[in-house]
């Protein structure tokens, strides 16, 4: 029996450079980080300020946040409005990039929280299999 179709085609490579793969994992590695995800996820309801971000988000310490909130920042994902009161008023707020991030990241969030009991078990029955080495 002979094949009556043996032409593939042969798709052209894309030009793909070592920098690409880096410019990547560096934006990757700042959405992907926790303490971002947790900054995105409570800026997507609205401006917040520095303190009520740290009261929202457990265990971060203020150098973290600052380092947190700064790197969004450079990377176009947050503004910081600076008001000029006594004291100053600092608010942060998702730019539109930052918006377009929110929905993934809001939808991880809510894939995690519902998907919590799973993992948990599955991590119990791992740990439990592999303590009696």
């Amino acid at each position: 029996m002979k094949p009556d179709h043996i032409h593939v085609p042969v798709l052209e490579p894309v030009p793909h450079t070592g920098s690409d793969c880096r410019g990547v994992a560096s934006v990757l590695a700042r959405v992907g980080d926790k303490w971002s995800v947790l900054v995105i996820m409570l800026l997507g309801d609205g401006p917040r300020r520095f303190n009520e971000l740290k009261r929202m988000i457990g265990g971060i310490s203020q150098r973290m946040l600052t380092l947190t909130l700064r790197g969004l920042e450079r990377d176009g994902l947050v503004t910081r409005t600076v008001f000029p009161t006594i004291p100053p008023r600092v608010d942060y707020e998702l730019t539109d990039l930052g918006r377009g991030l929110s929905r993934p990241v809001q939808a991880l969030g809510q894939w995690a929280f519902e998907h919590l009991p799973e993992i948990e078990r599955a991590r119990g029955e791992f740990d439990a299999r592999n303590e009696r080495g």
